[in-house]
């Protein structure tokens, strides 16, 4: 097993069987699809004869804005962990120690919370708006929609490509599955279930998969720090830690020891990291429709709680499975012994599933195949809705056809949903044979997409942002990137712009920060030089939902052109509304200054090394924590969705009885 594991990233030939059969792979990954496919369909036909819910393209694309703050927060939840927030935190962890987990799960979760305030401006200022492009062309017309249509499809596109890549390295280095199978059959199930039930499915398709990610992360780190074989002890961790960091030492990390904050690369893959996410949160189209799809008063409370339960989902699992490898590398449990890790695997997201066959044989290897697929399926089918309600309604509503009916948008938005799918695993496939991994993917990210989060931010922020700064800051900001990532790599490396070179940390580190700050230049001197704006938001409230309910009765079927009407919003809602956007910007600010400055800062500058009862309690609160999550996104959305659930199955029970 060991042998195999290893030769399939280094291009030998396999000696000896993986841990699992690839039956195992075409059985997880086409049975589980298609059992949520199926159950999606009964879902949706069930919320339709008993809830009352018929399946309108608005209501595919919003579901009817009146999602509750428990199942977004799980939403949140669901669509943030993607294979990389599993694959990759484990990765840093066991390259950097402790410091990585923390960096990762840190650097990721203030994009969420901060989010929060773009959430509730959006609903403010542009109740019923289906994407947040719309808002963009709304104030500044053809242009820049189209520009920030470019950074909306390059975010999904990227999202999605490290989701595939990801997830089919997994799959096939834990089960011989080729993985071109992989990153075409993954995808089929979500397309299936998202093409049904529209945004609903995918609340609560994301819902399911929290629930089952949660739980084996909990299996992961009881067997590490609680009753396994191998390990059992966060005593027993610590000390393989300190014996691992004798024998190889982390350059740049504090006494070299793995149990400390102070990590010079672990800071620069932090800042990488924050830059990144924040493209792939404030450019995402996936995010800005669950602020669209969540009740008025829903969104704050939302994603304030999907964004605290989320940390402790990269936090413990890489906390637990990347200190696990470092802590089993010695052992003959490990596949790679007694050789350590290449770096291939290590970009490839392979530190989790090595230390899972080494924790837990054969059941931690169909443990991780469950939860990368979870991982992978949830977000993806969030990319899909995205996508989808992009081509619905900025392309083919705004260009092509702005008198359709509710069924032609309804075709379209099953028509992208199956295209973009299909097209993106082909692209993944291009990906694998090109030798990207999801790692390389990660860190490039923000180079590619982060130049249009400070404009995207201040059209919901700022009425002073004029129409220069908003359309040229992106493009002009992606090519100073380019150019700085491009010649930091040359200049490194003699010219020798290589994948592996590109992929280095100064490169992606120059890159990422020239995309983030350059329009914190730009867009003052445009706006300034050119003329500040006076803008009076009425553009963004005058924008029109679909009255779409074009639906079939009995034999006859209808075809109604589609009406526009503003959405209302009662005086109270409204009210409601400016009281969460103050409250949003004052809680969102502290969290974050806690996330980044309260919490890590004194821990690096004071160059400590974790003690053993203080590793022990960093264990526990991340421990403790995911409990927190579980109740959070687990039982809440259940406790607010009672009366709904109490409903289906009372009328099931009725149609059932004879």
């Amino acid at each position: 097993m060991a042998e195999y594991l290893h030769s399939r990233h280094i291009g030998g030939p396999s000696s000896v069987d993986p841990p699992l059969s690839q039956a195992y792979g075409y059985g997880i990954i086409l049975g589980l699809g298609f059992a949520f496919a199926l159950g999606m369909i009964l879902t949706t036909h069930l919320l339709k004869r008993f809830n009352n819910e018929e399946q309108t393209s608005e209501a595919f694309n919003t579901a009817g804005r009146t999602v509750k703050s428990g199942l977004v927060a799980s939403a949140v939840v669901s669509s943030w962990t993607w294979a990389a927030t599993l694959l990759q935190s484990s990765g840093v962890a066991y390259q950097y120690g402790v410091s990585g987990p923390f960096w990762y799960a840190s650097g990721a979760t203030v994009q969420i919370l901060l989010f929060a305030t773009l959430a509730i401006e959006l609903k403010k200022r542009a109740p019923s708006a289906h994407t947040f492009l719309e808002v963009i062309r709304a104030r500044y017309g053809k242009t820049t929609h189209l520009v920030y249509l470019c950074f909306g499809l390059f975010t999904n596109i990227l999202v999605t490509a490290m989701l595939l890549t990801g997830g089919a390295a997994v799959v096939n280095s834990l089960t011989g599955m080729h993985t071109v199978a992989a990153c075409f059959l993954m995808p089929l199930g979500v397309v299936i279930y998202t093409m049904f039930g529209g945004i609903k499915a995918t609340f609560l398709t994301d819902y399911v998969h929290t629930i089952i990610i949660l739980a084996i992360i909990l299996i992961f780190a009881m067997s590490a720090y609680a009753s396994g074989d191998h390990l059992g002890s966060p005593g027993k961790v610590y000390d393989l830690l300190v014996q691992a960091a004798q024998t190889h030492p982390v350059d740049g990390n504090a006494e070299g020891s793995y149990l400390t904050m102070r990590s010079k690369d672990g800071i620069i893959f932090f800042i990488i990291n924050i830059i990144g996410n924040f493209g792939t949160v404030f450019m995402d189209n996936g995010y800005y429709n669950k602020a669209i799809a969540a009740h008025p008063v829903a969104a704050l409370p939302g994603y304030l709680m999907g964004g605290l339960s989320w940390f402790a989902i990269p936090w413990l699992c890489a906390t637990t499975m990347g200190l696990s490898a470092l802590a089993l590398e010695g052992s003959s449990s490990f596949p790679t012994f007694p050789a350590r890790m290449p770096a291939s695997d290590v970009s490839a997201g392979l530190v989790l599933p090595y230390a899972a066959v080494a924790l837990l044989g054969k059941s931690g290897a169909i443990c991780t195949l469950i939860m990368i697929f979870m991982a992978v399926t949830s977000s993806l089918s969030a990319q899909l809705i995205a996508v989808s309600s992009i081509a619905t309604y900025d392309l083919y509503f705004t260009y092509i056809n702005p008198f359709a009916t509710g069924r032609q948008l309804m075709v379209v938005s099953h028509s992208s949903v199956a295209v973009y799918g299909s097209v993106m695993a082909a692209f993944s496939v291009g990906l694998f044979y090109a030798g990207i991994s999801m790692g390389w993917l990660y860190l490039w990210m923000g180079v590619m997409i982060s130049a249009a989060v400070v404009p995207a931010a201040l059209t919901l922020l700022w009425k002073g942002q004029n129409w220069y700064a908003a359309t040229l800051s992106p493009p002009i900001g992606l090519v100073c990137a380019l150019v700085a990532w491009l010649v930091t790599c040359y200049k490194l490396f003699d010219g020798d712009l290589s994948v592996s070179n590109l992929g280095s940390n100064y490169p992606m580190l120059a890159g990422n920060v020239v995309a983030l700050f350059s329009p914190v230049i730009l867009v003052p001197v445009f706006t300034y030089a050119l003329g500040k704006a006076n803008y009076d938001w009425m553009s963004m409230l005058e924008l029109k939902s679909s009255d779409d309910s074009d639906t079939s009765s009995g034999t006859e079927e209808k075809e109604v052109a589609v009406e526009t009407v503003v959405l209302g919003m009662s005086t109270e809602e409204s009210t409601k509304l400016r009281k969460a956007s103050k409250v949003a910007k004052i809680s969102t600010t502290i969290a974050t200054l806690g996330f980044l400055v309260v919490w890590p800062m004194p821990l690096f500058g004071s160059a400590y090394v974790f003690s053993k009862p203080f590793f022990t309690g960093w264990v526990s609160i991340g421990i403790a924590w995911l409990f927190g999550s579980c109740i959070c996104v687990g039982l809440f959305p259940l406790w607010q969705g009672r009366e709904g659930i109490y409903r289906v199955f009372k009328g099931l029970a009725k149609y059932l009885t004879p």
